[in-house]
């Protein structure tokens, strides 16, 4: 079932239960998935997706789908409050539709709406976006989207907001992650193919970048940055807000 739709000029986005997925949506979002990642496999692709709540779907003007991106949600308990974090798991637009904001847009309209309703609940709960990054890419949407995140070069990661990120990756990555370094380092690893994102000196220049870089240095053999943003309007930047209208 159709959950909420949006339209740009080349993509449409969807937002979706994984279960309305027909076989014909499935395997074309291995089929990008494995352009962009080695050592991926339909039975990792299809366990990993059983356990998500949604998936945002994207399709260019012939209905083809060019892009997707998954979402589950984690509750934990930190300093004696209520946390709820949604989890982004695999994110790929096809390179032909990197320059669309579709992706950032439903993915804000969506979380923010689901922050409102966690909140009209919990008054006191805080929500955040908990993702892991094995390249820059993905890294890059936090400046540009959010004010404060974590972890960053311009500041230490605040001793609440590290214990919310320790117990987030340890709930969903157990002895995988690794907390002294904030990495997650899994067994049979699926690093990006090369092209996707390689990093180049004339990348390094980007003071967000290079910490990534520095942060996770085994970035291209698929280890992956634990990483935390509060679900706050007051934390979007000015890109952000234009994002969200």
């Amino acid at each position: 079932m159709l959950e909420s739709t949006a339209v740009s000029t080349q993509l449409t986005g969807t937002v979706h239960r994984p279960t309305d997925l027909n076989d014909d949506d499935r395997r074309r979002m291995f089929e990008l998935l494995n352009a962009f990642f080695e050592n991926v496999t339909r039975s990792q692709f299809e366990q990993d997706l059983s356990e998500k709540e949604w998936v945002f779907v994207f399709t260019d003007v012939a209905g083809t789908i060019q892009g997707f991106s998954t979402l589950l949600r984690l509750n934990v308990t930190v300093d004696g409050l209520s946390i709820v974090a949604v989890y982004s798991g695999d994110t790929i637009i096809h390179p032909d539709f990197w320059h669309e904001l579709e992706l950032p847009r439903i993915w804000g309209a969506h979380v923010f709406a689901l922050a409102d309703s966690v909140h009209a609940q919990q008054p006191d709960a805080k929500v955040y976006w908990f993702l892991i990054s094995s390249g820059y890419k993905t890294y890059r949407f936090l400046p540009v989207f959010f004010e404060r995140f974590y972890p960053n070069y311009r500041q230490p990661t605040l001793a609440h907001e590290q214990r919310v990120l320790d117990a987030l990756a340890a709930a969903k990555f157990g002895e995988q992650y690794d907390p002294a370094a904030g990495l997650i380092r899994f067994p049979d690893s699926a690093p990006l193919r090369p092209g996707i994102a390689d990093v180049d000196e004339r990348r390094l220049k980007n003071p967000d970048i290079a910490y990534f870089v520095a942060r996770n240095p085994n970035h291209a053999r698929g280890d992956q940055l634990a990483c935390l943003v509060e679900i706050d309007r007051a934390n979007i930047t000015s890109a952000g807000r234009r994002m969200l209208g």
